[in-house]
């Protein structure tokens, strides 16, 4: 006979399906756990939850059956090697991501204290990643919205609490002709996780409902806060200097075309993710070249 907790779990998985969660199973396996304190693989030792812990689960299951995201409800998500605090105010980190960071950390290889810049850093996820696998790199986070950076402290004072090189976070602008004046021409790599969504997109509900609106939207073609972070870069970079950027699935040609458009750059190419769709852009500062900014 099935464990009364796989039942449970059945039924919360159909319940969320219903709701048009997309990983309806996973997604009941994590509120278990977390609602009980164990891992999903631990929960195949769950008999049965006491009273408590069943309306716990019961009032969670209700959230995400809303399309309240799995993370707000954890208030954890996983991304990489590290485990982050999210909630209300933040971007959640996305898998895909990931993918970036790896570019990022392959083409710091070899330089023992690089200075990176994350613009638009959100939970911190790419600057704090980067630290944490690099020892030596001296990164700087910087994110404008005044509830997000709140997350962003937080997640930097805990990895430097676990013992990671500091990770400098500030509150500004992308677009900021003034920011961060004192590391022109000296900066090794600029990344970020721009707002890239097009006004009007249709999203789903997790992504419309709770991801604050300065980390999404990015104008008619999604492209404008990367025209300004274009300039940024740039003016921030050393000659060969790296820039990787984020960017929609529709936007693996446009992208590129922009960055090349700006001038001043050299070996643009655009990225998949694990899933075959386009979703980086890279490129490097131009030796000697001027161009755009």
């Amino acid at each position: 006979m099935p464990s009364r907790h796989s039942t449970l779990l059945a039924d919360a998985a159909r319940r969320l399906a219903e709701a048009g969660v997309e990983s309806p199973r996973v997604d009941a396996e994590l509120l278990l756990a977390h609602v009980t304190g164990r891992t999903r693989a631990g929960l195949i030792t769950l008999d049965e939850l006491d009273a408590g812990a069943a309306a716990r689960f019961a009032a969670l299951l209700d959230q995400r059956a809303d399309r309240v995201p799995l993370q707000h409800l954890t208030g954890r998500a996983a991304f990489r090697h590290l485990e982050l605090a999210v909630g209300p105010g933040v971007f959640v980190p996305r898998p895909e991501t990931e993918q970036l960071v790896e570019w990022a950390l392959a083409s710091l290889a070899g330089v023992p204290e690089p200075v990176v810049v994350d613009l638009g850093t959100g939970s911190g996820a790419i600057a704090l990643s980067i630290a944490h696998e690099h020892p030596g790199a001296r990164v700087t986070a910087v994110e404008r919205d005044p509830d997000a950076i709140e997350w962003t402290r937080l997640n930097a004072a805990s990895r430097a609490a676990a013992g990671d090189r500091p990770v400098e976070v500030l509150a500004g602008d992308m677009t900021d002709p003034l920011l961060l004046r004192a590391l022109d021409g000296g900066v090794d790599l600029v990344v970020s996780n721009p707002p890239y969504v097009p006004d009007g997109a249709l999203v789903p509900r997790e992504v419309a409902d709770h991801d604050p609106p300065m980390a999404l939207w990015g104008g008619p073609d999604g492209l404008d806060v990367v025209r300004g972070l274009l300039g940024t870069a740039a003016r921030l970079l050393r000659p060969g200097g790296g820039l990787g950027i984020e960017h929609a699935d529709l936007q693996g040609t446009a992208l590129p075309a922009l960055v090349r458009a700006h001038g001043g750059w050299d070996d643009v190419a655009d990225h998949p993710d694990l899933a075959g769709r386009p979703r980086f852009t890279t490129a490097r500062r131009a030796r000697g070249g001027a161009g755009g900014d």
